[in-house]
C-alpha cells in the first residue's frame, strides 16, 4: 500500500523566518504520521530536494519576468491526498499569488489544510484586503495560537489551535567559538535580538533598553547582536540606528541559531507583534532568558515563565549579576515548563488530533 502524500505550499520555504521553520516542522510531524511530503514554493532558501517545485510567482518578492501561473500550480497539486498551505492564503504578502492559490485550491479536489501564522487584517498596510483566508468547503484551518483560532471564529470560520513546537534537545550551541568568532570577550555582555530587522521586531527599542543595562552595568562593555537581515525596505531605517546608538551593534547570523543563543548572555525580544515569538521559546531552551516586550500573544506562551521586560532594565541587570547557581534553577525551570506545552514530540499527535476530529482517517 503505498503511502499518502503531502504537498507543503508557501511563499518560500527552507529558510530560518518562522513560517519556513515551523512548515519544516510540519513536515517531520506528517511523516511520522505515515505521509510522503514535497515542498512547492517560490524560494526554496537551503539544501534542495529532488522533489522540490519552484514556481517563481509565489515569492513574496517574486523575480523580474515571473508570471502567474495557475495551470502549473494545479498541475503539481493534482494528485496530493493533502496540501498544507503555509500562511500564502492567510497573510496576502504577494497579492496576486494569494489569489492564484486561493482560487486553484477552489477547484481542487484533495484535501487542505491552511496552517495560519498571520493574518491581513493584523497589519495595517493589508488590513483593507478581504478573502483571505479562504472559507473553502472541506478544509481544515489550524491557527498557531488561541488567540488567533477565536479571530477565526468570530469571522465565522472554525479553526484548531496547535502551538509551535521545538527540539528542546536541538539548542546546545558553542558558546566560546562563537564569541570569539565575532570579537566579544568573555567580559562582554552579549544581547542577541535573534530576529529580522523589520519595523514590528522594534530594533528601536531593544537599542534603547540595551543602552540603558549599559550606562547601569558601567565598566562591562554591552554589545548588541541583531541576527538580521533587514527585509521590508526597512535597511536605510537599520542604518540610521546602528549609526545613532551609542552600544556596538553587530548584525548577522551565526553558522546556527544555537551558537547564537549559546553566545548570549541575554536575549532581547521587543517584538510589537507576532503571530506566535519563536525566540522566547528557543531561548527558554537554550537556557537563556529574555527581556521581552509585550506583544498580544506573549501571554499564552509565557505562562508561568520568569522572565525579564525591556521595559525593566534594572531588572536585567539584576538579573545579570545573580550568581551562577541561582540563574541555572530558573533557566532549568523555565525549560521544564516549556517543555512540557511545546516539546516537538507532541506534534504528530496534535496534528492526528486536528484530523480526526474532521473525520480525516482514511488516508
Amino acid at each position: 500500500m503505498s503511502r499518502p502524500e503531502a504537498v507543503v505550499v508557501s511563499y518560500r520555504l527552507g529558510g530560518a523566518d518562522g513560517v519556513g521553520v515551523e512548515a519544516g516542522k510540519w513536515e517531520w510531524a506528517l511523516r511520522e504520521l505515515g505521509f510522503t511530503t514535497r515542498r512547492v514554493a517560490g524560494e526554496l532558501e537551503g539544501a534542495s530536494r529532488p522533489d522540490d517545485t519552484w514556481l517563481a510567482f509565489l515569492a513574496i518578492d517574486p523575480v523580474a519576468g515571473a508570471r502567474p501561473d495557475p495551470e502549473a500550480l494545479a498541475a503539481t497539486l493534482a494528485g496530493a491526498d493533502l496540501v498544507v498551505v503555509e500562511n500564502l492564503c492567510s497573510l496576502p504578502l504577494n497579492v496576486e499569488a494569494a489569489i492564484v492559490t486561493r482560487d486553484v485550491l477552489a477547484a481542487h479536489r484533495g484535501r487542505v489544510c491552511f496552517h495560519h501564522h498571520d493574518f491581513a487584517w493584523e497589519r495595517p498596510r493589508l488590513a483593507h484586503i478581504d478573502g483571505f483566508p479562504p472559507d473553502r468547503p472541506g478544509s481544515v484551518h489550524v491557527t498557531i495560537s488561541e488567540r488567533a483560532r477565536a479571530d477565526l471564529a468570530r469571522r465565522g470560520i472554525p479553526a484548531f489551535a496547535v502551538p509551535n513546537s521545538f527540539d528542546f534537545d536541538a539548542f546546545d550551541g558553542d558558546r566560546a567559538p562563537t564569541r570569539s568568532a565575532l570579537g566579544f570577550t568573555d567580559d562582554d555582555v552579549v544581547l542577541l535580538q535573534p530576529t529580522r530587522a523589520i519595523p514590528r521586531k522594534n530594533t528601536e527599542g531593544g537599542l534603547r533598553f540595551a543602552e540603558a543595562v549599559a550606562r547601569r552595568l558601567g565598566g562591562r562593555r554591552v554589545h548588541y547582536w541583531i541576527t538580521g537581515p533587514a527585509e521590508e525596505g526597512f535597511g536605510a531605517e537599520l542604518e540610521r540606528m546602528v549609526a545613532a546608538t551609542s552600544v556596538p551593534v553587530h548584525v548577522g547570523r551565526a553558522p546556527r541559531s544555537a551558537d547564537a543563543y549559546a553566545a548570549a548572555d541575554l536575549v532581547v525580544f521587543p517584538s510589537t507583534w507576532e503571530g506566535f515569538g519563536n525566540p522566547v521559546v528557543e531561548a527558554t531552551a537554550a537556557r537563556r532568558m529574555t527581556a521581552v516586550g509585550w506583544y498580544p500573544v506573549l501571554d499564552e506562551i509565557t505562562t508561568d515563565l520568569e522572565l525579564c521586560s525591556i521595559d525593566d532594565p534594572d531588572g536585567a541587570v539584576e538579573w545579570l549579576g545573580r550568581d551562577e547557581a541561582d540563574r541555572g534553577a530558573v533557566l532549568e525551570a523555565n525549560r521544564a515548563t516549556a517543555r512540557a506545552r511545546f516539546a516537538i514530540e507532541h506534534l504528530p499527535d496534535r496534528i492526528r488530533s486536528v484530523f480526526a476530529a474532521v473525520g480525516w482517517t482514511d488516508w
